[in-house]
C-alpha cells in the first residue's frame, strides 16, 4: 500500500502539472472504487480551477474555488500525468482531463482507492476529521508521544501505525523506525520510557524524510506520477529482509506476524 512518502512524492509530482490549470472534464470509466463515486463529481468540477494539491496523511487534496476533492491511492492506486489522448488501460478508472491536452489519469487494479467530494472544510470530512498530527510536524515530537503511550498495553508498532496516534506511518517505516530507534516492536507502548519516546519520534521523521527525498519506496504497485519506482527500498535495515544478515550487527533479521502483518526486527539490535 503507498504510505506517507509515496503519497507525499505524488502530490509533489502532480502539483506543479495541476495548479492553475483549468479542469475540462472528469471522465469516470468505473465508479466502482472503494465507495463508489458521487454522480454530482464530475459537474462539481468541470470548468473549475486547481488552486493548490495538499495532502492530509494519506489523502491528496484538490482544492478548488466551491470544494475540495479528496483522493487516496488505497492498496495499489496511482496517478499519472500524461497525454488527454493515451487510450486508457485496464484498471484506468478515472481522468481529470484539464486544458491544453493534458490529463491525470487514476490506476487501480485493486479498485481500493477512492474520490470525494466535499464543498466545506476539508478537515471535518468524515475521513479526515479524527486523524492525529502528521509525523513531520512540530506538532509530532516526544511529549506528544510519549503522552500518547502512557498506559497502553498494545505493542509499540501497533500504537504507532495507529491514526489517532499520529498518521501515516504504515507498515514498512514502522519497521524501520523501530530499528533506528531500538526499540522492539512488541515492546508494550506504556513501557517507553522519554528517552524511548524521543528518539521513536525522531527515528519516524528521519525514516520519513528520507524515503520522500529518495521518491519512496517500490515494493510491488507503486510508481511515482512519472511513471518511475520508488528506490527507498535499496536504504530498508530489516522489512522484507527477515533471514538476511542485519546490516548493524549481523544478527539474523527475523519475521513475525503481528496484527495480520509482518514485523521484521533485529532480535539484537532491538530491545
Amino acid at each position: 500500500m503507498p504510505e506517507l512518502p509515496e503519497v507525499e512524492t505524488t502530490r509533489r509530482g502532480i502539483a506543479p502539472a495541476l495548479t492553475g490549470r483549468r479542469v475540462d472534464a472528469l471522465v469516470v470509466r468505473d465508479r466502482r472504487l472503494r465507495w463508489p463515486i458521487a454522480p454530482n463529481l464530475e459537474s462539481a468540477v468541470r470548468g473549475q480551477i486547481v488552486r493548490r494539491v495538499g495532502r492530509r496523511a494519506k489523502y491528496l487534496l484538490l482544492r478548488f474555488d466551491t470544494g475540495t476533492a479528496i483522493v487516496h491511492l488505497g492498496m495499489s492506486g496511482s496517478l499519472r500525468m500524461l497525454a488527454s489522448d493515451t487510450p486508457p488501460a485496464a484498471h484506468d478508472h478515472w481522468d481529470l482531463r484539464l486544458e491544453q491536452g493534458v490529463s491525470m489519469r487514476y490506476h487501480d487494479p485493486r479498485r481500493f482507492g477512492s474520490l470525494h467530494w466535499t464543498a466545506g472544510d476539508p478537515d471535518l470530512h468524515p475521513l479526515l476529521a479524527r486523524l492525529a498530527p502528521e509525523p513531520l510536524s512540530l506538532a509530532f515530537d516526544a511529549e506528544h508521544l510519549f503522552r500518547a503511550t502512557r498506559g497502553r498495553k498494545a505493542a509499540i508498532k501497533t500504537l504507532i501505525m495507529n491514526s489517532r496516534i499520529v498518521v501515516g506511518v504504515g507498515n514498512i517505516y514502522a519497521s524501520e523506525a523501530l530499528f533506528r530507534a531500538a526499540i522492539s516492536p512488541f515492546r508494550a507502548a506504556g513501557r517507553l520510557t522519554r528517552a524511548q519516546s524521543a528518539a521513536l519520534a525522531e527515528a519516524i521523521k528521519q525514516v520519513l524524510g528520507e524515503a520522500i527525498r529518495i521518491g519512496g519506496t517500490t515494493l510491488r504497485d507503486y510508481v511515482n506520477a512519472d511513471g518511475a519506482p520508488g528506490y527507498f527500498r535499496q536504504e530498508l535495515f530489516v522489512y522484507e529482509r527477515g533471514g538476511e544478515a542485519c546490516r548493524v550487527c549481523g544478527a539474523a533479521v527475523r519475521r513475525r506476524e503481528q496484527g495480520r502483518r509482518s514485523t521484521y526486527w533485529c532480535p539484537a539490535c532491538q530491545r
